[in-house]
């Protein structure tokens, strides 16, 4: 697959090195080209440096590793390029005191998509930190780590889960773009339970099997273990 990368930190660097390793042809696009040269040479392969707009000409597959307001205005700047291409929102905006930027009107994934809308935008990879998605593979606790995918056209969001089972996780679906809103919400309470508060985020949810209260064998054992 060619996937074009748009940005040259710490998102770009992560994501774009699973892909390489997987044997994707990946560009890395940047507005600064000693960034993009270097950032192409650390990953190795097949990855090389172009700018922005052949970044994106080049993928079938483009991820926006970007600020939310330098991504809005980039996909805007190249949405001729990006027409039709399957686009990857990995963006949280997420503000000072863990508040949510978007919470008056679309979310970050949603304002790309209207900056090109002739693009297939996918909201994925925005829950971890980044040297989360440096761990080959992400695995906690014997589990692969999952990642929720939001997105509206089923060939893009098959691309996209590829491209998550590429990362080493488990693709997960997420509902339409228009639940994007919900996976940034998730990053910023986790992000203000894991920083501000110290506190787990895993804790706050019980197991799949538990998500509608105890199993029905099981009534009498949780009343006694209350008592």
């Amino acid at each position: 697959m060619r996937i074009g990368v748009l940005g040259t930190g710490n998102m770009a660097d992560a994501l774009a090195t699973h892909w390489v390793r997987a044997g994707h042809d990946v560009a890395v696009g940047g507005r600064d080209m000693h960034k993009a040269e270097r950032l192409a040479t650390r990953l190795g392969g097949s990855a090389k440096p172009l700018s922005l707009h052949a970044a994106a000409e080049f993928g079938q597959v483009v991820l926006a590793a970007l600020p939310l307001g330098a991504a809005t205005d980039v996909v805007r700047e190249l949405r001729a390029a990006l027409d039709g291409k399957v686009l990857i929102d990995c963006s949280n905006p997420v503000g000072p005191g863990f508040r949510l930027l978007t919470q008056s009107g679309l979310s970050a994934a949603q304002q790309l998509a209207a900056a090109a809308p002739g693009t297939h935008v996918v909201k994925a990879f925005n829950l971890c930190h980044e040297d989360v998605w440096r761990m080959s593979p992400p695995i906690f606790d014997g589990r692969r780590l999952a990642v929720p995918v939001c997105g509206d056209d089923a060939t893009a969001l098959a691309l996209v889960h590829q491209l998550v089972q590429h990362a080493g996780c488990e693709p997960v679906a997420g509902g339409s773009l228009e639940r994007a809103g919900l996976l940034e919400a998730t990053a910023a309470l986790f992000i203000g339970l894991w920083i501000g508060e110290g506190a787990d985020a895993q804790a706050i949810a019980p197991p799949l099997a538990y998500a509608a209260g105890p199993r029905d064998e099981e009534p009498e054992a949780t009343e006694r273990a209350v008592r």
